[in-house]
């Protein structure tokens, strides 16, 4: 049975080892680098996981006590910004793919941030050759609403962003 929920700072050891190991399998989908995230210590991923629910969290999928699953959420903090939020760091292990992990793992983000006072359009950005991680996103009422050229550079290779947005109604306080 799997179980969707945050992730607090006691995840950090697990959500590390998966964030690791989605950058290394899945080089093209994520705009971070495995080398980059190697810089990081656990202490620092600790920080990150750290409980600031009005702004932003990083929701788990384990498969007993193995992190299988992530998306995180961040806000905006700048006043005339508050009112969006951002998707990041979707990831599903191959093991868990179309079993409606990643899917979960969404609704319990959309169903959180669409509940902080004054949320009102949730972005996200992905690599326009993630063709499952488009269609769910679309099936989740995300709409495109343009394609960043060249976004990514791996090597000699570019890779095309396309940039989508759910528009929720005004939270009131």
């Amino acid at each position: 049975m799997i179980e969707i929920r945050i992730l607090t700072a006691d995840d950090a050891s697990e959500f590390s080892s998966l964030r690791l190991a989605a950058l290394e399998r899945e080089a093209s989908a994520f705009s971070s680098s495995a080398e980059e995230h190697r810089t990081l210590s656990l202490g620092e991923v600790r920080a990150r996981l750290a409980p600031d629910p009005e702004n932003s969290f990083v929701v788990g999928a384990f498969d007993g006590k193995q992190l299988v699953g992530t998306a995180g959420f961040y806000r905006e903090k700048g006043l005339k910004t508050r009112h969006k939020g951002h998707v990041w760091g979707v990831y599903v292990t191959p093991g868990e793919r179309g079993k409606g992990v990643g899917r979960a793992i969404l609704q319990l983000l959309l169903e959180r941030a669409s509940a902080l006072t004054g949320v009102e359009q949730i972005g996200l950005s992905v690599t326009a050759t993630q063709t499952a991680a488009i269609a769910l996103y679309r099936s989740l009422g995300f709409e495109s609403w343009g394609c960043e050229p060249k976004a990514l550079k791996i090597g000699d290779r570019y890779l095309d962003d396309e940039h989508m947005v759910l528009r929720r109604s005004p939270t009131k306080t």
